[in-house]
């Protein structure tokens, strides 16, 4: 998201390496000497103990394919969250609350994201520690709206003609939208907090 882009880039280079938002950005941070990288931004949430705002710092990413990346302790213990046990790289968005189950019962992922496994096999490749600091938007309990899987575009921003045509389609879904908005602030607020004690 391009929101979480800009709080990232508030922090610019901090003293335990520059932060990269996405996969291609972790690969060129890596390639161009970064001493570490951080997978920064929002999740949505697996675990139901897990509320919108809550902020999670995991001890590991896997993946669907059976992968298992270890975050650097030293890294971890610079990042102010909730010490979690695994945060689940994920190829495209889940957003269904049977799906979320189902990963929570088969990898006890507490969170799932879209850049952690990227920024993952970056630093792996690169032979480089990351970590993971990321702050729950949807909890696990919620379907996303189609309308809110529609409305990305690939930069990270919002689509507005395709979130208007799905909410056309589907007016149900405008309170679960609301709900969407608010946990969103939210979770963007915290992420605001945390850069501000890890700037410190």
């Amino acid at each position: 998201m391009r929101a979480e882009a800009r709080i990232a880039r508030r922090l610019g280079a901090v003293g335990i390496g520059p932060i990269g938002i996405g996969a291609g950005s972790a690969e060129a941070l890596a390639a161009a000497g970064a001493p570490a990288l951080i997978s920064f931004g929002i999740a949505g949430g697996l675990d139901p103990a897990l509320l919108p705002g809550t902020l999670i710092v995991p001890e590991a990413v896997v993946t669907l394919a059976g992968e298992r990346f270890a975050t650097d302790p030293a890294l971890v213990a610079a990042l102010a969250g909730a010490r979690a046990g695994t945060v689940l790289g994920s190829a495209g968005i889940v957003g269904e609350s049977a799906e979320k189950a189902w990963i929570f019962a088969a990898t006890g992922a507490a969170a799932v994201d879209m850049e952690s496994g990227a920024v993952a096999r970056a630093a792996a490749r690169h032979g480089i520690p990351f970590a993971v600091l990321r702050v729950i938007g949807d909890p696990a309990g919620r379907d996303l709206p189609p309308a809110a899987k529609a409305a990305f575009d690939p930069g990270g921003g919002i689509a507005l003609f395709p979130l208007i045509a799905s909410l056309a389609a589907a007016p149900s879904q405008l309170p679960g939208l609301i709900a969407l908005a608010r946990e969103t602030r939210r979770a963007l607020r915290r992420l605001r907090e945390a850069t501000r004690h890890f700037a410190r």
